[in-house]
């Protein structure tokens, strides 16, 4: 017996293998715990391995690599086609062990440990963010009921709980139970703005110490936040044949619903990595509301733009741009210059 295809189905504690030998003849299907996977994998022969790219994938391809197979991992949605029918861990991993060797298939690069470290920071940040959004939403909401409304911000509200809890001259009316939550309240929101900015200052020293990352946090839109998020979650921008595949990766591109002559464009797609999308489209508004003064070919393309379509438009466009600019500036190592058209 000879393997020279697996599909790997992977799962918490069981795993599901599909092995086919050069003639695409089924010769393995096999159930294994956790603490079996590795030693089955070390004793087989060099073989190529396809994963779904989802929880836990990055780690065991990452191992099976180091016994000496080559790992592809894949996108679940583009295994789906393959799943013939029904939906079992077997299924699953045939469909893998077919999906894996398409010449069209498109692979997910495989993190290092300290790309999903600092995807972790990010996504610990972004968790401690909207904790600290719904805290705030909470005081100023019961403030309110007492005829007590804060300016939008966080500083303006702490400024206002200062009000409250100010023991020389307490602002009046506010109930002693009330001033109880409210204190927890004000703690939770003062240790949750502590984490934050340890998160940032590790974000930052990762940032500094990073030349890809150095490069694309010159590019208007884009600050420390956004491009170690970028440089960790792409592995390799040379696996995108352009700027626009990239783009059209983070779901910055129109989504096409055309045939034959008729050509049928939407809204944007939506695909891809909603977190680097997110922090793009944002950097853009924020260089739309800084560019009406500036004398640049940037600012001036987003002015001609902005009187003819809506701001919001205007935003995912130059997300897109901006997403084009980095990803010329990473796969030709070049530094970004205001004036140099890059995408």
């Amino acid at each position: 017996m000879k393997v020279t295809t697996i599909g790997l189905d992977i799962a918490k504690s069981v795993f599901q293998v599909h092995g086919i030998d050069e003639t695409g003849a089924v010769v393995l299907t096999r159930r294994f715990t956790r603490r079996k996977i590795v030693p089955f994998f070390a004793k087989l022969p060099s073989c190529l391995i396809g994963i779904e790219a989802c929880a836990t994938a990055h780690h065991w391809a990452r191992e099976l690599a180091a016994l000496g197979h080559e790992v592809k991992l894949m996108p679940p949605a583009y295994v789906k086609a393959y799943v013939k029918r029904g939906k079992n861990d077997a299924a699953d991993a045939e469909a893998i062990c077919e999906a894996v060797t398409r010449p069209t298939m498109r692979f997910v690069p495989v993190k290092s440990p300290e790309q999903q470290g600092i995807l972790m920071v990010h996504r610990t940040r972004s968790l401690v963010v909207r904790q600290r959004t719904m805290a705030a939403n909470a005081m100023r909401a019961h403030l309110a009921e007492f005829g007590l409304v804060a300016n939008p911000g966080v500083r303006n509200l702490l400024k206002l709980v200062a009000r409250v809890f100010d023991a020389q001259n307490p602002e009046p009316g506010v109930p002693e139970m009330a001033r109880t939550a409210l204190s927890v309240l004000d703690r939770r929101l003062a240790e949750l703005e502590e984490e934050l900015q340890a998160l940032d200052r590790t974000l930052l020293g990762w940032h500094r110490q990073n030349a890809a990352s150095l490069r694309l946090a010159a590019i208007p839109g884009i600050g420390v936040i956004t491009a170690t998020a970028i440089v960790a979650t792409v592995s390799d921008p040379g696996a995108f044949r352009s700027g626009r595949q990239f783009a059209a990766w983070l779901g910055l591109v129109p989504k096409q619903n055309s045939s034959g002559d008729k050509l049928r464009l939407g809204g944007i797609s939506k695909q891809g990595d909603r977190y680097l999308r997110r922090l793009l489209v944002v950097g853009a508004t924020a260089v739309i509301r800084h560019s009406k003064n500036k004398n640049t070919p940037l600012a001036d393309w987003l002015r001609g733009l902005l009187e003819k379509k809506p701001v919001r438009l205007v935003s995912v466009a130059l997300a897109n741009k901006t997403a084009r600019i980095a990803w010329a500036l990473l796969v030709h190592d070049r530094t970004y210059h205001p004036y140099h058209r890059l995408a």
